[in-house]
């Protein structure tokens, strides 16, 4: 067995190979993107006729590459970024020195992979992603319309709306000076061009969800909408890769931060590590949850204590349960049971 360590960037890559004593045998700098060091893998394949084990860091790009190195070699490891800074603990990078670091991890067994999702999850994350991000830019067009009305002192009547076909017509209408009156048009047209890409993206998310029966399964939780159970089963992907049901909570950064020290416990803020926008979604579904389902409400009054001030802290700690919930369903394939059936 022959160990790679690719350290791989848009214009160059470093490559280390060792042997099965450890001991470096080529190291070598490839100019151009990452098809360039992938042939040089192929190339080292056939001159050892040995099997290669490959380990590069996740960055972006991480999965076209994995699946182009798949084919030539016996195991390819993904290293998590965050968890190699804290194993390397040096203030001295070079690709050379990175390179051999990762192949020297493989070689000693101690990668800290992260999981890689199929091509096709792969897409279905990028357009959960891409349409957070078109909602997103929505906001920002509206809250800049919203921000000229207010300068002006005007107010938006509240019914039929500031964002339906009625409120466009009255928002046109209204008299500004020159430049704002363009600010605002500018925004409107913006918001109904956005409308129209948010259409697509969720006509093709549509598509993936009606392929898997996990979103239709995570839906019977009252307060989990589509949206939130496309992207908790995209990006959960295989359940059986956490050991424990906990353990998904942590990968969505919905745990506290903990200081163990002399037999005291401290807990912090949520780590915030993971897919945020899981996370996100996963906090908006837990406030329907608290209003549809006795089991969160219980919850949600007791973490409150009567204190409005915690009703945040709450709804954090009901999107940890419904995290932990959903986990197991989709373990279980079992729907949702409310507390008492």
């Amino acid at each position: 067995m022959h160990y790679v360590g690719l350290d791989v960037h848009a214009k160059r890559s470093s490559l280390c190979i060792l042997n099965g004593d450890g001991k470096v045998v080529k190291q070598e700098t490839v100019h151009g993107p990452w098809p360039a060091a992938v042939e040089r893998v192929r190339a080292a394949a056939s001159a050892s006729g040995d099997r290669l084990s490959v380990c590069y860091e996740a960055s972006c790009g991480y999965g076209p590459l994995h699946d182009a190195l798949a084919p030539l070699a016996g195991h390819v490891a993904v290293a998590h970024p965050g968890a190699l800074r804290l194993i390397f603990k040096s203030k001295k990078k070079h690709d050379r020195v990175d390179c051999k670091k990762l192949a020297t991890l493989l070689y000693l067994g101690q990668v800290p992979a992260v999981h890689v999702p199929s091509a096709g999850v792969r897409q279905w994350r990028k357009l959960i992603e891409l349409r957070q991000s078109l909602l997103g830019s929505r906001v920002a067009e509206k809250n800049r319309i919203r921000a000229v009305l207010r300068n002006h002192a005007v107010a938006v009547p509240k019914k039929p709306g500031l964002w339906t076909k009625k409120g466009s017509a009255w928002l046109a209408s209204l008299e500004l000076p020159a430049g704002e009156r363009l600010a605002v048009d500018l925004a409107a047209q913006a918001i109904a061009s956005l409308g129209v890409r948010l259409k697509r993206v969720e006509a093709e998310l549509a598509k993936y969800a009606a392929a898997h029966p996990g979103v239709t399964l995570l839906m019977t939780i009252p307060g989990v909408g589509v949206r939130t159970a496309e992207a908790f089963v995209a990006y959960v992907d295989d359940p059986s890769r956490f050991a424990r049901v906990r353990q998904v909570g942590s990968y969505f950064g919905l745990v506290p931060r903990l200081d163990s020290s002399a037999g005291k416990d401290r807990r912090g803020h949520i780590t915030r590590e993971g897919p945020g926008t899981v996370r996100k979604l996963l906090t908006e579904a837990a406030w329907q949850s608290v209003r549809l389902d006795p089991a969160s409400k219980a919850l949600f009054e007791r973490v409150t204590r009567g204190k409005a001030d915690r009703k945040k802290i709450a709804a954090v700690a009901v999107a940890h349960r419904l995290c932990r919930v959903m986990a197991a369903m989709l373990r279980t394939g079992e729907a949702y049971r409310a507390a008492g059936r």
